[in-house]
């Protein structure tokens, strides 16, 4: 699949994500400094809540972020229409950044966070959702497994590292507040009579 034909707002998003890493790495640091996301205090600013997305810390963050969602993200996009998924994306990164902002409270941190990543879990958890049956090649081992059960396992695997602090550096719930975010809108989409999916 072509650039040109992944879908309009993952695309962009792509593009926008890779224009601001390659700013921010040619930079002194002025890009996080103002658009990281730092936990509450006096470098905290409204906008980071969703800033902090289109900012990552080297190659391997950014391709693996963007990997998820050119897989991820295309596929949902198709099916929600753009304007949903605009809003889908953005609301888990959105509360990815919520979910953050409370475990650097309660650690006391003053370490800022940036990444994608809260936003492609809250993708994974609407692939789950809408495709459950669909099957998921891992890279590590390669073994294909449903939707379903991946995330689910992803999403237990992210619990435990958080609760453990093993993974030092990782924002695990972040990860999971993105999921919560993707699980919320489809709740609330499924609340009001609605499949989430466009109308023809």
């Amino acid at each position: 699949m072509g650039m040109l034909s992944i879908p309009r707002v993952t695309r962009t998003l792509i593009l926008l994500n890779v224009a601001v890493f390659l700013l921010q790495h040619a930079g002194s640091g002025q890009i996080e400094e103002h658009f990281a996301l730092y936990p509450l205090g006096e470098d905290f600013r409204i906008w980071q809540l969703f800033s902090y997305a289109f900012l990552h810390s080297g190659y391997p963050h950014i391709f693996f972020n963007m990997f998820a969602l050119y897989m991820f993200g295309g596929a949902l996009e198709h099916f929600l229409g753009a304007k949903r998924f605009t809003w889908f994306y953005f609301v888990s990164v959105l509360t990815a950044g919520l979910s953050q902002l409370v475990m650097t409270f309660i650690e006391g941190s003053n370490e800022p966070t940036i990444g994608a990543s809260g936003g492609v879990f809250g993708l994974l958890l609407g692939f789950a959702m809408f495709f459950p049956r669909e099957r998921i090649m891992l890279l590590f081992p390669p073994i294909p497994m449903p939707a379903w059960l991946f995330v689910t396992a992803y999403g237990l695997i992210e619990l435990v590292l958080g609760a453990t602090s093993t993974q030092p550096g990782v924002a695990h719930f972040a990860h999971l507040g993105g999921m919560l975010g993707g699980y919320l809108t489809i709740l609330w989409w499924r609340r009001g009579g609605r499949s989430g999916a466009r109308r023809a």
